[in-house]
């Protein structure tokens, strides 16, 4: 299995709620994905990012058709369209 994590610096930390929305709204329309978290950031450490998503995958060729899928095309402009910086990691795990 996989884990994809994500996090974002927001240009505007209002917007988090409604990003949150549109990302967790994804479960159950992408094929692909067998769950996705998303979180907003309460620590106030300068290091901090503002907004995280973990989605899980059966395996990497999920996760490829996951970055492919139209409806989380669609949630990636919405949430690009408010970021100001992006970090992401991947990593196989057992469940």
């Amino acid at each position: 299995m996989v884990k994809h994590i994500v996090m974002w610096t927001l240009k505007d930390k209002a917007d988090a709620p409604a990003l949150k929305e549109a990302i967790e709204g994804m479960k159950g329309k992408v094929p692909s994905l067998v769950d996705v978290e998303c979180g907003i950031n309460y620590n106030p450490a300068d290091a901090a990012c503002d907004l995280v998503l973990i989605s899980i995958h059966n395996s990497k060729e999920d996760l490829d058709a996951y970055q492919d899928d139209p409806v989380h095309g669609e949630v990636k402009k919405i949430v690009g369209a408010a970021v100001t910086s992006r970090h992401v990691a991947d990593f196989e795990f057992q469940a």
